[in-house]
């Protein structure tokens, strides 16, 4: 298990690692004078996830979609209120830094994918791509996994909806486009805040919100259905945003909007306190309070129904301003180009595609 000075690190969002939760034996930083001032740069570290599925299934109630892939476990992104972080300590690393220099990459997604889509009981519905990490985060520039999963699913005719808060995501708009055409792709960026400084503290290695809007503007343009996800929403740091992200959004070109509360399950609760400490030390009181006013006096609220909304009166203010904001704006209305089509799926088989780790490399 890694071990790191509290000291922040360039260009990352947890201050800390604390140790994996299963973990026997845990760990205590303590600052005894002997490092230097300026901390050595913290390295990302690759390695592949030799996982034998690549499409992750979920019965959540809370959840419009009951399939999704991830090609990569951590996120370089760095995003300090990630609530994916917790998922590390499976492998017995820390939610801390961590799950965001510690990555794990699937190199044989599109692969296993069509093997998947090949199986007989397989029953086509929209496939959400990146619903835990971000399947554009910088080293897919590199390895253009997410590409080849793009392809897979455009040989198969399959509906997929990709969210992400990178503009790694144009990239890839000839596949997009095209399959939108076809009522088979839309996609989400995700805008927590306008503020880029807000933003570069917050989400340290993602792309910057100007770069976002341009984006949606993009995909738009090239009739992509493209939304914003104004999640998440922090009281008493971003709300103050909230109307502002949905009127660029929707000058842009988004035609649907979702917002989330924040959340902070196990581990996140001290990283993002920590964080806020720091970062925010004037406001850090305030905005734990907030949020434990929508969480019944918590950090986090399990429950489904209410734990992407929260309960009292701070959330119901912050619902309704959503709710206005976003109606006003057009962004809640019904578009048939969100609607995707699942009817015009295609076994691989029929379609040949046959997409290899090699063919994603060749691809241009």
């Amino acid at each position: 298990m890694s071990d790191h000075r509290t000291t922040q690190k360039r260009g990352r969002g947890a201050l800390t690692n604390p140790g994996s939760r299963y973990a026997q034996l845990g760990r205590e930083q303590v600052d005894d004078g002997w490092y230097p001032d300026e901390p050595e740069p913290l390295r990302t570290q690759y390695s592949v996830d030799s996982s034998r599925t690549i499409i992750s299934r979920n019965q959540s109630p809370d959840i419009p979609f009951d399939r999704s892939i991830n090609p990569y476990r951590g996120c370089e992104h760095g995003c300090i209120y990630c609530y994916a972080r917790p998922t590390h300590a499976w492998l017995g690393l820390s939610p801390g830094l961590d799950f965001e220099s510690r990555l794990f990459y699937k190199p044989e997604a599109a692969a296993q994918l069509e093997r998947e889509l090949a199986k007989p009981g397989y029953r086509p519905a929209t496939i959400v791509l990146g619903a835990n990490t971000d399947p554009y985060q910088p080293l897919e520039r590199k390895l253009r996994i997410t590409r080849g999963v793009l392809k897979v699913l455009r040989a198969c005719r399959h509906p997929v909806a990709v969210t992400t808060k990178s503009a790694l995501v144009l990239r890839d708009l000839d596949l997009l486009a095209e399959m939108a055409a076809e009522r088979l792709a839309a996609v989400q960026i995700s805008i927590t805040t306008l503020d880029s400084d807000l933003a570069g503290r917050l989400e340290p290695r993602a792309a910057s919100p100007k770069r976002r809007l341009e984006a949606i503007a993009e995909l738009s343009r090239a009739g992509v259905p493209t939304g914003v996800l104004v999640s998440p929403l922090i009281p008493g740091l971003t709300d103050a945003d909230l109307e502002r992200v949905l009127d660029a959004a929707a000058q842009a070109g988004a035609t649907r909007a979702g917002s989330l509360l924040i959340r902070l399950p196990l581990e996140i609760k001290d990283l993002f306190a920590d964080w806020l400490r720091t970062h925010f030390p004037e406001r850090a009181d305030k905005v734990l309070s907030l949020i434990r006013q929508c969480r019944d006096g918590g950090l986090n609220d399990t429950r489904f129904g209410t734990r992407f909304s929260g309960t009292g009166p701070v959330a119901e203010l912050l619902r309704q301003r959503f709710e206005l904001a976003a109606g006003r704006l057009g962004l809640t209305r019904q578009d048939a180009a969100w609607e995707l089509d699942a009817n015009q799926f295609r076994t691989p088989a029929a379609t040949g595609a046959q997409l290899s780790l090699f063919d994603q490399q060749a691809d241009d």
